[in-house]
């Protein structure tokens, strides 16, 4: 008795030749998706540079010039990085005569929602933040992001941040309080309905200035005399 073919038989070839043609599609659009990808990161970078440094002319007024420093493994202050591993960079400002205005610092954390990316900036001569500004943040809308409102920058125009004799330590460390019970120079004004968020920022704030700042004091004539840089 002769066989005859079953009707499986044809539709499993032509299940075959979908299959190859998706496959070769996926492959394409998967290249053309990475080729897009690396000829975008250039951009990519750049974009985020030029933003960067608009950042730090926010958080540092009246500076005309922007030098760049790696800290070091030792707490030593370079205008070129230590090696191939990445450094924690600073950004230092001055003025059209090349006199030192600030220092601004980069620090993140998690908010109420996820990362905080933020940028501050610190005097070294009065020892206070003059300037603060979000980075990145992935807050709620109409309650986290008041974080960005005038109210609440206004904490960080004259913020003290005073280091004890030796340099070593901040005398007394950010601490943010209910909003309208601010009493000292020292103390973040809260902000009622974001309250979680606002925290954030302080506990951040004071982790990286806590960190940084005695570090900066110390390398402060470094600072000032090296002051070249420009963008």
């Amino acid at each position: 008795m002769s066989e005859h073919p079953t009707l499986d038989q044809p539709r499993s070839t032509g299940d075959k030749k979908m299959l190859i043609s998706m496959t070769a599609i996926g492959v394409i659009c998967a290249f053309f998706i990475v080729i897009t990808h690396q000829g975008t990161l250039d951009k990519i970078a750049k974009n985020k540079a030029e933003a960067l440094d608009r950042a730090v002319y926010k958080v540092l007024p009246g500076i005309s010039k922007i030098t760049p420093f790696y800290v070091g493994t030792e707490g030593k202050l370079e205008e070129k990085p230590f090696g191939d591993k990445p450094q924690q960079k600073i950004y230092a400002g001055y003025d059209s005569t090349g006199v030192l205005k600030g220092i601004a610092i980069q620090g993140s954390g998690k908010g109420y929602g996820e990362l905080l990316s933020l940028l501050y900036g610190y005097d070294p001569n009065t020892q206070k933040l003059i300037g603060f500004y979000v980075l990145e943040s992935k807050e709620t809308p109409g309650i986290g992001d008041k974080i960005e409102k005038e109210s609440f920058l206004a904490n960080f125009k004259a913020l003290d941040v005073s280091l004890t004799d030796d340099h070593n330590k901040i005398k007394n460390p950010i601490t943010v309080v209910k909003q309208g019970k601010k009493s000292n120079p020292w103390e973040i004004d809260g902000i009622s309905g974001a309250t979680i968020t606002s925290r954030a920022v302080g506990e951040i704030v004071r982790t990286s200035s806590e960190k940084t700042l005695p570090l900066i004091f110390k390398n402060k004539k470094i600072l000032e005399t090296q002051n070249n840089g420009q963008k």
